[in-house]
């Protein structure tokens, strides 16, 4: 059995979590968000990798509402581009949200994330997405 992810940060996004494998582990809460406190959690995640030297990342979306046009647009614009100058490439495996509207709003991200800094591959199973972050080392 591995050692268990320590917490990083936490708020009410979601927790951002140190996985001993040497990814970040982020987690988030279903409701809604506000935009500052998403800024915030994914500022922390960019924080986290770089203070790690990592590129990788588990996003577990599974209960998460859908990202307003706004969050979005921030992800993409902001978090994806001028957050991660530092690491050249992001390698990225996305569990699905549950909800079918949320399922198309991550998407429609991860389309327009894949020409930033965002190499991705979406999962329904942890396992999965899991063993594709060990072949990306």
């Amino acid at each position: 059995m591995s050692a268990a992810s320590r917490l990083y940060f936490n708020n009410p996004v979601g927790r951002v979590m140190e996985h001993p494998e040497g990814y970040a582990h982020i987690i988030y809460e279903p409701g809604l968000r506000r935009l500052d406190h998403l800024q915030s959690f994914l500022t922390h995640t960019g924080k986290l990798l770089g203070l790690r030297g990592w590129n990788r990342l588990l996003g577990d979306q599974r209960l998460m509402t859908p990202f307003t046009p706004g969050e979005s647009e921030w992800i993409v614009d902001y978090w994806l581009t001028a957050e991660q100058r530092g690491i050249p490439r992001i390698y990225g495996a996305v569990l699905l949200p549950e909800d079918d509207i949320a399922r198309l709003s991550v998407s429609q991200l991860m389309t327009e994330a894949h020409v930033a800094a965002l190499t991705y591959r979406m999962f329904d199973s942890e396992a999965a997405a899991q063993q594709w972050l060990r072949q990306v080392l």
